[in-house]
């Protein structure tokens, strides 16, 4: 054969796998309103960045006529590429080919891509549309799955791990993007579920479709699945990009630091009157973390899950922070179940990964009643403590309003590891409310004996005061300083080292 045939060949070949299913089933994709694994790779690396690996390996199954059908790639997109300059890996699961079904072959090509990753230190993303496990491969998809899952395992906390839900994505195939750090879904075309409409009918006897079972608002609200809700694919795409510019690449490097052109000394005089003089009037803490931040830019995690803590990145003088926060503007901000599991997994992430932890309080206490207590409110609440302690990056917490109980012991406070502790003149440290107080140290006495006794206690109790004398508070500032405050802080614990006592692992309340 002469040269030019086989150059011609090869490129023949080459272009046969470029259309995976072929050109019907692209277009149906389309039709869809979803794009090709190749299209979602273009879109999400930089122009022309990408490698792709195993483009010509094809399932060996024999069973139900699949020996009759080779694709090349065999239902998923391969290998690594650059975002804003940097080393990523992805991996996309074809819808074209086989419905995007995982068999033996194709899960070997994520495993290699995984295992790359974790080599060479970069962040590996999973663009997910899959119909599960190939069931004509039997017990070798089930072990592919199981394999991937390991690599999810092996490479938490050492190299980020990113999933987008852009299609189906059912039974077993849930479980690798619950193992990734961040997840995120497409309104009205994503779907997970453990178990179908179908089978949650012929178990359960319950009607419910698709989209309330395990669709984008239903993961986003309720069950706190998944991070981030998008809109359209391309929203998805460049939301990623989005949030690896606040990550390092992997566990031993910093985040990379932007150029920036905000006054690092910037005061904020608006902030003076955010939080209310009245305790018991409600205002939204993104007011005071947003106009902080470089640029005044917030990209929150979870926005519409568990709405009374609120955490996501930020910046601050270049530098990338993991926010966390109480919200008063929902629930009061009391921390409950869902709060509690948020916020938790949140801190050992930025912890994982170098992220200094700013923490904005202004929390009542723990959600009372038997819905929260029956359901582990002590178990669940008791990861936010574990998660402060445990975490080494440094920590910052200010207080703004009220930090009451053992709210108060949970959300970073200085007997728990934090290095820098602020408070705002309005902040109130206490056991607990003055109302609640005096209710309980004076339940027999007058009404009016009550009321003396409740602005005795506000003045003594209700302010900073006494844990700055205690030295629990380091430094009582105002308001409008809260930036360059912040900043000096982390300035000051940039170097900080903390090791723990050697061991394996804790064994963190789950």
């Amino acid at each position: 054969m002469e040269r030019e045939d086989l150059y011609k060949k090869f490129e023949e070949k080459n272009k046969a796998a470029e259309v995976g299913g072929g050109v019907d089933r692209i277009k149906k994709q389309h039709e869809a309103g979803k794009r090709t694994a190749r299209e979602r790779i273009e879109l999400l690396l930089d122009k022309d960045t990408f490698v792709e690996l195993d483009k010509f390996m094809v399932h060996h199954c024999v069973n139900f006529g699949m020996e009759k059908t080779h694709v090349p790639g065999d239902g998923v997109v391969s290998g690594y590429g650059k975002i804003d300059g940097r080393q990523v890996f992805v991996y996309a699961y074809d819808f074209t080919v086989y419905g995007g079904t995982l068999g033996g072959v194709n899960a070997k090509k994520i495993v290699k891509v995984q295992e790359l990753a974790l080599k060479n230190g970069a962040p590996v993303i999973a663009l997910n549309d899959s119909g599960g496990a190939r069931i004509q491969e039997g017990v070798e998809s089930l072990s592919g799955y199981a394999s991937i899952f390991y690599q999810n395992t092996i490479a938490s906390g050492v190299i980020p791990q990113i999933s987008a839900i852009l299609g189906p994505c059912a039974g077993g195939a849930c479980y690798s993007p619950a193992l990734t750090d961040f997840i995120f879904m497409v309104k009205e075309s994503s779907y997970m579920f453990v178990t179908g409409p179908d089978v949650v009918k012929t178990v359960t006897h319950e009607e419910v479709d698709k989209e309330e079972l395990g669709g984008a608002y239903t993961h986003s609200r309720k069950s706190g699945v998944t991070h981030f809700i998008c809109n359209t694919e391309e929203e998805v795409l460049m939301s990623i990009r989005e949030l690896l510019s606040f990550l390092p690449s992997n566990n031993m490097e910093d985040a990379p630091t932007t150029a920036v052109s905000d006054d690092r000394n910037r005061e904020i005089e608006e902030l003076q009157t955010v939080v209310p003089v009245d305790p018991n009037v409600p205002y939204d803490m993104k007011d005071v973390i947003e106009p902080v931040l470089d640029e005044h830019y917030f990209f929150e995690v979870m926005p519409h899950f568990a709405q009374n803590a609120i955490v996501g990145f930020g910046r601050l003088n270049g530098k990338s922070v993991g926010i966390v926060a109480n919200q008063p503007a929902f629930l009061a901000g009391v921390l409950d179940i869902d709060a509690s599991d948020k916020i938790a997994r949140f801190i050992r992430f930025c912890d994982c990964f170098n992220i200094p932890l700013v923490t904005f309080e202004d929390v009542p206490g723990f959600l009372p009643g038997t819905v929260q207590e029956h359901n582990g409110i002590i178990r669940h609440g008791a990861k936010i403590v574990y998660a402060y302690s445990e975490a080494t990056v440094p920590k910052v917490t200010l207080i703004t309003r009220k930090a009451y109980g053992g709210a108060y012991i949970v959300m970073s406070s200085k007997e728990t590891g934090c290095d820098i502790n602020l408070a705002y003149p309005t902040a109130e440290v206490a056991v607990m409310g003055a109302e609640g107080a005096v209710n309980i140290l004076f339940r027999k006495a007058d009404e009016v004996t009550k009321q003396n006794a409740i602005e005795t206690y506000r003045e003594n109790f209700a302010n900073p005061y006494r844990s700055a004398e205690l030295g629990y508070v380091d430094e009582i500032i105002q308001p409008k300083q809260t930036r360059i405050k912040l900043i000096q802080a982390l300035e000051m614990a940039r170097n900080k080292v903390k090791t723990h006592p050697p061991k394996k692992h804790g064994n963190i309340p789950l």
